[in-house]
């Protein structure tokens, strides 16, 4: 009901210029955006014996800059993943951590992946990260995704490292990132040095991180990272992958002595695992032909302008209007319309160069 009517209200602020003073478009969103769920006190120390959902410690920071240097305003945040081990394990083993796609948990991905990381000898958590911000499959998929940013996705993904790192079941020195889409972007973003040291200065970092159609239109400027290797996956078909800027950001990492694999699937679309037929979805937004590039303060900017502007101390609704008001600077490279949905021949390929990859960890 209430996303519904965080709906309408935008609806009818746009109609009477209301939305135009971002005060006012932050006080709709405030009265009418989900507060965080009030969870089971977070597991800090794995025994060993845990399996299933486990509640972690996280931050909700939103933005690159308060990963930098502002987590004191970062949301503490009460965060759930599915912990999955090999059905037999005589010593510790290495582990995989899941980053679903902009659409959450999919049946025929995300779980499917850890019971096939299980079967080969991997312990696997799969993140939840829009559950423990107070939005779900419900919630309109903009607001969703304006509410929820690949930066606190990779905030969620390194304070489960250290958690599983603390498991006596688990090599905490093995432990690879794996996203999907809008999770893939931020297991590769993941490598910055700076990002790494920010959230888990004292853990050695992610062995591999595995993108696996992850759009490549964010710049980050990295200039070191902790020397893992990365793996990529897309398909020529999948308009939300714009390869040519995909090209540029792994030549990055190469230049900075990264061992980059990566592989372009021939007529494949995006999202090959999931259960729906391949088919074209029209209305299925994306960027494309636009470059955001971060400042050395964790700033995004397009065209010579910062996409978003707001105080550090900002409130919630504030960092999330500022986000949906930098749809009116996008305006010019907002697409909608790829491929979207299975292909087996694809995913099976895809199975045997990921667990191939991840033999070298």
């Amino acid at each position: 009901m209430k996303n519904i009517l965080l709906i309408v209200v935008l609806l009818v602020g746009c109609l009477a210029g209301l939305l135009l003073v971002p005060g006012v478009r932050a006080w709709l969103i405030a009265a009418t955006l989900p507060p965080f769920p009030d969870w089971p006190a977070p597991v800090k120390i794995l025994t060993g014996d845990e399996s299933g959902k486990i509640y972690f410690a996280t931050h909700s920071p939103f933005d690159l800059a308060s990963i930098y240097d502002r987590l004191e305003y970062a949301t503490p945040t009460t965060g759930l993943g599915y912990l999955s081990y090999p059905a037999h394990a005589d010593e510790q083993v290495p582990a995989v951590i899941l980053l679903p796609g902009s659409g959450g948990i999919k049946p025929g991905r995300e779980h499917e992946y850890a019971a096939l990381l299980n079967e080969h000898g991997y312990a696997a958590l799969v993140i939840e990260y829009y559950a423990p911000r107070g939005v779900g499959d419900e919630t309109n998929y903009v607001i969703r995704t304006s509410a929820v940013t690949e930066f606190d996705l990779i905030t969620d993904a390194y304070a489960a490292l250290e958690l599983l790192s603390t498991s006596p079941r688990i090599d905490g020195k093995r432990i690879a990132v794996m996203g999907f889409s809008y999770g893939g972007m931020a297991a590769r973003l993941a490598m910055d040095h700076r990002i790494h040291q920010a959230l888990a200065p004292e853990h050695p970092g992610f062995a591999a991180h595995i993108d696996v159609y992850g759009p490549c239109f964010q710049k980050l400027g990295t200039q070191s990272t902790n020397g893992a290797p990365l793996l990529t996956l897309r398909g020529s078909n999948d308009a939300s992958n714009d390869l040519a800027a995909c090209a540029l950001r792994e030549s990055e990492m190469r230049s900075l002595g990264v061992q980059v694999e990566a592989h372009v699937y021939e007529g494949a679309g995006h999202s090959w695992e999931n259960e729906a037929p391949a088919e074209l979805k029209p209305d299925a937004p994306y960027l494309q032909g636009c470059e955001w590039v971060y400042d050395e303060e964790g700033v995004a900017w397009y065209n010579g302008k910062p996409l978003t502007s707001y105080d550090a101390d900002a409130s919630r609704a504030e960092r999330i209007s500022a986000r949906m008001s930098s749809g009116v600077q996008l305006a010019d490279c907002v697409a909608s319309g790829y491929i979207i949905g299975r292909n087996e021949a694809v995913r099976d390929d895809a199975y045997k160069r990921v667990l191939k990859f991840l033999e070298a960890m």
